[in-house]
């Protein structure tokens, strides 16, 4: 099963809408077969590994890190293939919250008589999926917060200055966490201040699971704008890829106009006091099947989705280095007023990054989750 996570951690940049999923089939103590699945519309793990088990597969062992599907989608049901090929035994990390199958891939295999067993490396097989996990079971994005700060804290200098808080070796470490993104999202504040492109700027060579040369998926670019003040030269407008600009109804449409004819999408959805409702955008997201988000903005959104309870993990790279007082703050939270009413948080992963420091936290409540 640790095989088969490794496998499914080669579909890192590339699954997305699907889950990444690993398959590995062991026959007489020999793996006779493996595989992963690369792309949606393409072959799943399961498939993957039996055409690479070139007719061995017949009273193997699969081990899988997700439910095999039982469904005919884009492709045929992964069950119909273990079954026709004779696998005697499936071992699944965890069952599919997916519930169109949730259980019932697993159930078919049972009534065909063949032996079942779920929950080796379950956990491992959780973090694989966080965004599809949560998509499907609660409606919603899994959101990841990513913030740069010196080490007192700072985002940028009292001017707006912020460029560059962090080390080249953390900005690239930034570009991997929007490849495995489906979505990035940021506020008309960061926008303005400093006309962001969003977009993701690695090679093909430098992730792992990709081809040489294979087309790069671009992220959703969110633009959250209540006003729609978005100029219509916005350097992320001009890129590959969507922007989708999220606004509160009441927009002029000479704006919506302007900015469609710039490239953009214009999304009027659910809004409260003339802002866009934040948690209402994130299930229309999810709608749109987008798995996770990863929010780069300010400290006024980034706090307005931190007080709200929508931020699933944090990462935030720390530079050593001091800006002093005047400069600005990570979190703009102005109803934290005593210490009971502070956010805690679970350190999950500590690590240098270059010369910088990456912590990656989780709300409390999500970490007993």
């Amino acid at each position: 099963m640790a095989r088969a996570m490794r496998l499914a951690r080669l579909g890192l940049f590339t699954t997305d809408p699907n889950p990444r999923v690993g398959c590995v089939l062991v026959r007489a103590g020999e793996v006779v077969g493996e595989g992963y699945h690369r792309r949606a519309g393409e072959p799943h793990a399961e498939r993957n590994a039996l055409t690479a088990a070139v007719g061995q597969a017949r009273g193997a062992t699969a081990y899988v890190t997700l439910e095999p599907c039982c469904r005919q989608g884009k492709t045929p049901p992964c069950t119909e293939g273990l079954l026709t090929a004779g696998v005697r035994r499936v071992v699944a990390a965890m069952v599919d919250p997916n519930p169109l199958v949730a259980g019932r891939g697993l159930e078919t295999l049972k009534a065909a008589g063949v032996a079942v067993q779920v929950g080796v490396l379950a956990a491992e097989a959780r973090a694989l999926n966080p965004g599809f996990i949560k998509r499907m079971s609660q409606g919603l994005p899994y959101v990841r917060c990513k913030l740069a700060a010196s080490l007192d804290g700072r985002t940028a200098m009292a001017s707006g200055e912020s460029k560059w808080i962090t080390s080249e070796p953390a900005r690239r470490d930034v570009q991997r966490l929007r490849a495995r993104s489906s979505a990035i999202l940021t506020g008309i504040g960061t926008l303005l201040a400093d006309d962001p492109a969003l977009d993701l700027r690695l090679g093909a060579e430098e992730l792992p699971g990709m081809r040489p040369g294979e087309q790069i998926r671009q992220p959703l670019r969110v633009l959250i704008d209540s006003r729609l003040r978005t100029p219509a030269n916005a350097r992320m407008l001009g890129l590959p890829g969507t922007t989708l600009i999220a606004c509160p109804e009441g927009q002029a449409p000479s704006d919506v106009m302007r900015l469609e004819a710039a490239g953009a999408q214009v999304y009027v959805c659910a809004g409260r006091g003339g802002r866009v409702d934040l948690a209402s955008l994130l299930r229309d997201l999810a709608r749109r099947e987008i798995n996770e988000v990863l929010v780069e903005a300010g400290p006024t959104l980034a706090g307005a989705f931190l007080e709200a309870g929508l931020v699933d993990e944090l990462v935030l790279y720390l530079a050593p280095h001091i800006m002093g007082d005047a400069a600005r703050g990570l979190f703009r939270l102005p109803g934290l007023e005593r210490m009971r009413d502070r956010i805690e948080l679970t350190i999950r992963d500590l690590r240098m990054v270059g010369p910088d420091l990456r912590i990656t936290a989780v709300p409390v409540e999500a970490a007993r989750g």
